[in-house]
């Protein structure tokens, strides 16, 4: 593994706001505070074993702001790209004998302020987006229209995830609460179904108890408005079986001070989180998960909360570092950290896995190169089929108290109908070492989920620090695991 911060002026020294590799090339595609989207040509650096670089391919111009979030879609005949103001343009591939060719194709308008993060349907005919006008929206790509618009939300959108299965989105927000909503298709006068999107969950808070006394006290799950950054870009699994949500802010208990964590939902209780990965010391703003699936290695097995025929990896970025996991191990597979002197601002992995990159709010991208097999060896997974879950995790792990959600006033119906029909994103140069001190990582229970929401705004991002292991360590001297119960 190696990587580090490619020093060139990516967008003319402003602010990289998002990146994402295209799903056929393996091209990269940056935009950020300069209006521009910009593709990229990652040259592998393995054989001289070097940093990997980049070569500057093309530039799409149209945008009149800065573009928040670009997204390819899954057939990479298309690319999302919005930004402030409520702008969002779709993109289409113009390929011909000597070059490929990027042209507007249409324009969706109906946000009011600005698109801060997007998500495709798997089959290329559906957009969701959400933005600062606290709405998220469902878009007919074919049409160019809306198709719905969901608008409980009492503050910013930051983050959509749209679940490769396609019956749940879910979006995350800066009124302190995740809502999952399932697909309920509604049957239309010629018996052709309409995809109607409910809202089934609202995530917001957990009930903990006041040490040995009956009483509980409620606490919130997630960030407030003043989180640093103006992302929470929240991630499926590539099999549909996980959603790794950020901004995740925990008590241990009442009295004690809030941890940093992310969330991990298994698809067969989207009501509350089934596993927690704490100890950051910034805040998480984006989850990305590789699309790659690896063969399972067999050492860390009984260590593993992810009872799976296969790993799957997936990244955790916070303010200033990444932490890179995988699904049968209990501690990072690495962290990369002091890379930035600004908040990161989007991950992305490429298609085959062999780069994972990031963006930042210092006007820069990292780099980091695999090695052949060095996550693994991969093998397909089959997107479209029932998802193998999480079974057994939770007995794994022990006990803990039980989560439940809480519908809105108003939601109780729709929710009780949900429920029947629910499945039984000048630097410092980088290092990648082999040791390294990090911060101990305690997995905590959670407890009851109920709905509350705040409003506000949020700000802008910190600085970072020196530090990039891989370890081997035993997993028990940094992770104290405990449990979630079905």
């Amino acid at each position: 593994m190696k990587g580090g911060t490619i020093q060139i002026s990516w967008h003319d020294g402003k602010p990289v706001l998002t990146l994402d590799f295209h799903p056929i090339s393996g091209l990269l595609a940056t935009a950020g505070a300069d209006y521009d989207i910009k593709l990229w040509l990652i040259n592998s650096g393995q054989a001289e074993k070097k940093v990997p670089s980049v070569s500057y391919q093309s530039s799409l111009t149209y945008h009149g702001c800065a573009v928040n979030t670009i997204r390819f879609s899954p057939s990479g005949e298309l690319l999302a790209s919005g930004a402030d103001g409520g702008e969002l343009i779709i993109w289409k591939l113009h390929p011909s004998e000597t070059n490929q060719s990027w042209k507007v194709h249409k324009s969706l308008s109906f946000h009011r302020k600005d698109v801060l993060d997007l998500q495709w349907s798997p089959d290329d005919a559906y957009l969701i987006s959400g933005s600062v006008d606290n709405s998220c929206i469902i878009w007919d790509v074919n049409k160019g229209s809306v198709h719905q618009i969901l608008d409980a939300h009492c503050h910013y959108v930051q983050g959509v995830a749209w679940d490769p299965l396609a019956k749940y989105v879910a979006s995350l927000s800066s009124d302190r609460t995740c809502r999952i909503y399932v697909n309920m298709p509604q049957t239309k006068s010629k018996g052709v179904e309409k995809m109607n999107y409910v809202c089934q969950h609202v995530i917001t808070k957990a009930d903990q108890q006041r040490g040995d006394e009956t009483k509980t006290i409620k606490t919130h799950l997630f960030h407030d408005e003043t989180l640093p950054s103006f992302f929470r870009r929240l991630s499926w699994s590539p099999d549909g079986s996980f959603l790794l949500i950020p901004a995740g802010s925990f008590k241990v208990s009442p009295t004690s001070e809030a941890v940093n964590a992310t969330y991990v939902f298994s698809r067969k209780d989207l009501s509350r989180p089934a596993l927690q990965l704490p100890g950051a010391s910034k805040p998480v703003v984006v989850v990305r998960f590789c699309p790659v699936a690896f063969k399972l290695r067999g050492s860390n097995s009984e260590e593993g909360f992810f009872k799976l025929p296969y790993r799957l990896v997936f990244a955790i970025a916070t303010l200033n570092s990444v932490y890179i996991y995988d699904t049968e191990c209990v501690i990072p597979v690495a962290v990369l950290a002091g890379l930035h002197y600004a908040a990161i601002t989007d991950i992305t992995w490429s298609p085959n896995a062999s780069y994972l990159a990031l963006s930042s709010q210092d006007g820069y991208c990292t780099l980091v190169e695999f090695e052949d097999n060095e996550l693994g060896e991969s093998i397909p997974i089959s997107v479209g089929k029932k998802p193998v879950d999480s079974e057994g995790k939770e007995h794994d792990i022990g006990k803990a108290d039980e989560l439940m959600t809480e519908a809105r006033p108003g939601e109780s119906k729709k929710q009780a109908e949900s429920e029947q029909n629910e499945e039984n994103k000048q630097p410092l140069p980088s290092k990648i070492t082999t040791d390294g001190e990090e911060k101990e990582h305690v997995m905590q229970k959670t407890d009851e989920v109920m709905t509350e929401t705040r409003q506000e705004e949020e700000k802008q991002p910190m600085q970072g620090k020196v530090n990039t292991p891989v370890s081997n360590k035993p997993a028990r001297k940094r992770i104290t695991s405990m449990a979630i119960d079905p």
